[in-house]
């Protein structure tokens, strides 16, 4: 579990196929074999951890369904990466509760200033329409954002100078693809709708 606050921007060192190296400043004390941490926002397992004079360097295994459906199929050499740690039981929720696992992936159709912000518009995955809220939240790249505005599949977010500098945001432009998980909450309010509009049609059919 995550709170989509970004704690590293890491950088992809290597790719073979689904085997990903990622150089990040986290202190490889602190961190295990097996380990879950979010790149971008999809949790992934540390399977190798190399100390370096600087931080370190983690060895992940991507299967083929992640990289279908997410955008590490399309990382290269030299990717900034979004990464946070798992969540600790006592850790403050700064952000919202994140998964880790990726809906599907929304386009950027504009980036725009705004007043010291920048505006980002993207538009989501048609089946994820109904998940995206106004002022709700969502987890973008891994990020913790709140929905400005919505209309049909387009939405926007708007990011301070503080999120831009320490995330790969400030990178960002139209064209990008990012990883997309929608609000958890979101999520179980829709499923319990199609509960009940299942009942009032006279129940489950077997």
């Amino acid at each position: 579990m995550f709170t989509g606050l970004i704690s590293d921007v890491g950088t992809l060192e290597a790719r073979d196929g689904g085997v990903f190296t990622v150089r990040s400043s986290y202190d490889p004390s602190t961190i295990l074999v097996g380990a879950s941490i979010a790149f971008d926002g999809c949790c992934l397992t540390a399977t190798t951890i190399d100390a370096l004079d600087t931080g370190c360097r983690l060895m992940l295994d991507v299967s083929n369904e992640t990289l279908s459906r997410t955008i590490l199929g399309n990382w290269s050499v030299g990717q900034a990466i979004n990464m946070e740690r798992s969540l600790r039981a006592g850790d403050e929720l700064g952000g919202h509760i994140v998964s880790g696992h990726v809906d599907g992936v929304a386009d950027i159709t504009d980036v725009s200033t705004d007043g010291n912000a920048i505006r980002i518009t993207m538009k989501a995955p048609a089946e994820l329409e109904g998940f995206i809220a106004e002022k709700g939240s969502v987890a973008l790249n891994g990020t913790s954002l709140t929905v400005n505005n919505v209309n049909g599949c387009l939405f926007d977010v708007a990011l301070i100078p503080h999120t831009c500098a320490v995330t790969t945001w400030g990178r960002a432009k139209t064209g990008d693809r990012v990883n997309i998980e929608v609000d958890v909450l979101a999520r179980y309010v829709a499923r319990q709708q199609d509960v009940r509009t299942a009942w009032s049609d006279g129940g489950p059919k077997s």
